[in-house]
């Protein structure tokens, strides 16, 4: 399964829900030859591939049809109908028609009250052979809901009951979807020569918890690519960093988990350490907030953090920057993204600027020594000589 764009909590639902590691497909970010690489990898391996999209149709540039037009993927549009009658058929047409170079499957009907409106809805797309094909609709169903908070959905294992949640849309999917008659698509079947061993055995540690989770599983496979051993650990739970050459910080939720990161008085104390014995450090976002002085929520309070870098985040109830984002590194150009509830006050000097897709100023880059810290979540195959030289002793 993938994910389009560049998204951290979806793709944990997905591979709970699959039972395989999800990768992000974005055109910008990952690159249309990576991207490539990804869907012949998966074509090597599984029967079926599921790619979900992000926003609507078209929305963004590139958007989740760009993505379905460059690979010949065809696309099944997923439209909430809960409020609607024969205005379905009009979005359904629409969308159907706005881009006629598109593979588009069909379309199917979500939030539907019953099969008599069920019913109404396919009545309504009956236009010959412009119209686009009803695939189906699944009902009105608030146990088939997914909780969310600010950043999007509530991550995969904070939901105790998720595995039902997941069966239960699975039987109701099924109920509608015939997989024989899912379009066949040929992919390109050559494998990509693997990167040079850059890393040779740097162990690199990676926090990874409830408080530090967003990690992308194409930025794991790269490090073991380049030969690095990677050990995780955990900043709620453990009171040391494991034996290691560089540490990875990657973004999350420490907001939500203040109290007990500031608590952990010997892991911070660990991280400054690493940080001042001059040892290779990447911390974004979430994990920036960890390394900063204090961390202020919602409600005022202040946590004290590791104070490898002055100043503070303060929790904002909206959201602050979402953004693709490029930063320039001496051994080239490594593509991410932002996208972050907090501000950042601080006196650090900015060592360099990302720069957002459309060319204007992105967020700031912090470097000392060989601590890089950011606000970027950095997509590290878009660019892996570059991603082994902030891990490389």
């Amino acid at each position: 399964m993938f994910k389009t764009g560049p998204d951290f909590l979806d793709p944990m639902i997905l591979e709970r829900a699959s039972g395989h590691a999800v990768y992000q497909l974005d055109l910008w970010m990952c690159g249309t030859a990576h991207c490539r690489e990804l869907l012949n990898r998966a074509a090597r391996e599984a029967d079926l591939i599921l790619i979900e999209g992000v926003m609507g149709l078209y929305d963004g540039r590139p958007s989740s049809a760009d993505l379905a037009q460059t690979f010949g993927i065809p696309v099944a549009a997923v439209i909430d109908a809960g409020a609607m009658a024969q205005t379905f058929g009009a979005i359904a047409l629409g969308l159907h028609q706005y881009r006629p170079a598109l593979a588009f499957h069909g379309v199917l009907a979500n939030g539907v009250a019953g099969r008599a409106h069920a019913a109404m809805l396919e009545e309504s797309m009956a236009g010959g052979a412009r119209a686009p094909r009803f695939l189906g609709f699944l009902a009105r169903d608030a146990a088939l809901g997914i909780p969310d908070r600010h950043l999007g959905l509530v991550q995969a294992g904070e939901i105790g009951d998720l595995d039902a949640r997941l069966d239960r849309a699975a039987d109701a999917v099924a109920s509608v979807v015939n997989l024989e008659e899912l379009p066949k698509v040929s992919f390109d079947a050559q494998a990509a020569e693997p990167p040079a061993a850059l890393l040779a055995g740097v162990r690199i540690a990676v926090a990874r918890d409830a408080a530090l989770s967003f990690i992308y599983a194409a930025n794991l496979d790269l490090l073991r690519a380049l030969g690095a051993a990677v050990r995780f650990f955990s900043p709620l739970e453990e009171r040391a960093l494991p034996a290691a050459d560089a540490v990875y910080l990657p973004g999350g939720y420490p907001e939500l988990h203040a109290a007990r990161l500031s608590a952990n008085q010997p892991l911070l104390e660990a991280l400054r350490a690493h940080a001042e014995a001059g040892r290779p450090l990447l911390a974004e976002c979430g994990g920036m907030m960890l390394l900063l002085e204090q961390l202020i929520d919602l409600e005022g309070r202040s946590h004290p953090m590791a104070g490898v870098l002055r100043g503070a985040t303060i929790m904002q109830p909206k959201l602050q920057a979402l953004a693709l984002q490029a930063v320039s590194f001496a051994d080239g150009e490594l593509r991410g993204h932002s996208f972050h509830h907090s501000l950042l006050s601080t006196t650090e000097p900015v060592s360099m600027r990302g720069r957002t897709q459309h060319g204007t100023p992105g967020e700031a880059v912090f470097r000392r020594r060989r601590l890089t810290a950011t606000y970027i979540h950095l997509y590290w195959p878009s660019n892996p000589a570059a991603a082994a030289s902030l891990f490389r002793p």
